[in-house]
């Protein structure tokens, strides 16, 4: 297999400083063409692409500046390294100014110190194709054909996204654990007019309470005792971006103050320092919690919770949504074949039917860690209920789809329980978690329903 030279363009009215630049890199690997002047060499770089153009700047007909206006004003996207004597630095920061991508002082050193500047320049040129290619898998990661869902209330979650993604209005994202809350404020970020600016997410319960307020807004040197230098807050970090403040639910009420500042003033106070710092930043918030119950406790502030409530995104559980697990069983299976270097199929029937007669009380991230541990443990190209954990596989079952209930034994004892507990899941499902409605419709007390809750671990 060929691998395709870089080309370079030799840009010199010195035909011998030419001829022995052009043998120093053909015989280093560059395919080399050569002009005499910037007008010969604005006609080539016109009709053909050149991965390096080395340009003298004093040269008869066009100079090397000329050169690299003429090449601004059409648009050309180029390499540009300029020669020059050490005397004429000014002329070399006006080149700089003008795009020119380095330079080369004369005389030379050495040979090195010219492949070493074309290297120089290669390696940049690959770290930025490389930085958009990541920035293009991500943004391409979280836009909506990604987030594999076909189910009608998640259909509606991603109409309401793409109205709201440009628009700096707070989001909060409420739902439970697993259910994809970091995943939805992915897409909101990089589908808004934001999404070439910082993402800069915070679980707010993962940081002691002594250091989230540092991390969130800063710090000056010699704030606090271990504060030997400055440093930047993820308000900062974020601004003209957005700041994701995962699980805001579990932030301590002393710092609850200073947030709600921050967000209705758009200006933070880093620790330390006398003067309020301005930033733009787009907030969204996420948590498992039930804000409204948290607030009527008093472990939350009213005003913070309207101020970040400003437009809400609740994302159903899984079990809420069966019809999407046969498409996020795919999508898992196809992700962990490249990942793992598998080559899964599918699940058969059987194995198929335990994953959509489960509860689900870890939601998608249990679903994809099952599968992954499924397709590690599988011997065969099929997954089957083999493959599965007992615990799955021997749980309660919900009700599937044409409303019949499964029997996992021929025992009128176990199978008893299980039918009493079903019962009262599908009742507090309907009442809304209503325990005073589901117990009547049970038909039986408040206080044996709380009763049976407690035995059979329901929340």
């Amino acid at each position: 297999m060929t691998t395709e030279k870089n080309r370079v363009l030799l840009v010199d009215d010195d035909q011998v400083l030419r001829e022995l630049l052009a043998d120093l890199l053909s015989g280093n690997g560059y395919e080399v063409e050569e002009a005499a002047n910037g007008l010969e060499a604005l006609e080539r770089v016109e009709s053909r692409h050149y991965d390096h153009v080395i340009t003298d700047l004093n040269m008869p007909e066009m100079d090397g500046l000329s050169f690299l206006k003429e090449v601004g004003k059409k648009g050309i996207n180029l390499n540009i390294t300029v020669l020059s004597a050490h005397s004429d630095m000014n002329t070399v920061v006006e080149a700089m100014k003008l795009g020119a991508s380095d330079f080369i002082a004369k005389p030379f050193q050495s040979e090195d110190e010219i492949l070493l500047t074309l290297q120089k320049v290669e390696e940049r040129d690959r770290l930025e194709r490389e930085n958009v290619r990541l920035r293009k898998e991500v943004e391409d990661k979280y836009t909506f054909s990604n987030i594999v869902a076909k189910s009608r209330n998640m259909t509606e979650i991603f109409k309401l996204v793409s109205k709201i993604a440009d628009y700096k209005t707070t989001v909060l994202i409420t739902g439970e654990s697993g259910t994809g809350k970091e995943l939805i404020a992915k897409a909101i970020h990089y589908n808004s007019n934001r999404k070439n600016q910082p993402l800069i997410s915070v679980n707010c319960g993962g940081i002691p309470e002594t250091l989230l307020e540092s991390e969130l807004f800063g710090h000056v040197k010699g704030a606090f005792t271990d504060a030997y230098r400055g440093k930047k807050g993820l308000f900062e970090e974020a601004d003209g971006g957005t700041l994701f403040l995962d699980e805001i639910g579990e932030m301590p009420l002393t710092l609850q103050v200073k947030l709600l500042r921050a967000l209705q003033e758009e200006e933070i106070r880093p620790l330390g320092e006398t003067k309020s710092v301005s930033v733009d930043v787009r907030i969204i918030a996420a948590t498992a919690r039930n804000l409204r119950k948290e607030v009527q406790e008093k472990r939350f502030r009213e005003d913070l919770f309207y101020r970040v409530n400003v437009l809400a995104i609740e994302l159903p559980p899984l079990r809420e949504r069966r019809e999407d697990i046969p498409i996020l069983v795919d999508h898992f299976i196809k992700k962990y074949n490249e990942r793992l270097n598998l080559k899964i199929e599918k699940g058969d029937h059987e194995y198929l039917q335990s994953l959509l007669d489960y509860t689900w009380p870890g939601n998608v991230r249990e679903l994809e860690n099952i599968i992954e541990r499924s397709m590690v443990l599988s011997s065969e190209n099929v997954l089957t209920v083999s493959n599965l954990p007992q615990e799955l596989v021997g749980q309660t079952r919900g009700p599937r789809d044409d409303g019949v209930f499964h029997f996992d034994s021929y025992s009128i004892k176990k199978n008893s329980k299980n039918l009493e507990k079903y019962l009262i899941v599908k009742t507090l499902d309907q009442t809304g978690g209503n325990k005073t409605r589901a117990a009547a419709l049970l038909e039986i007390s408040l206080p044996t329903i709380l009763y049976k809750m407690k035995e059979y671990g329901l929340s």
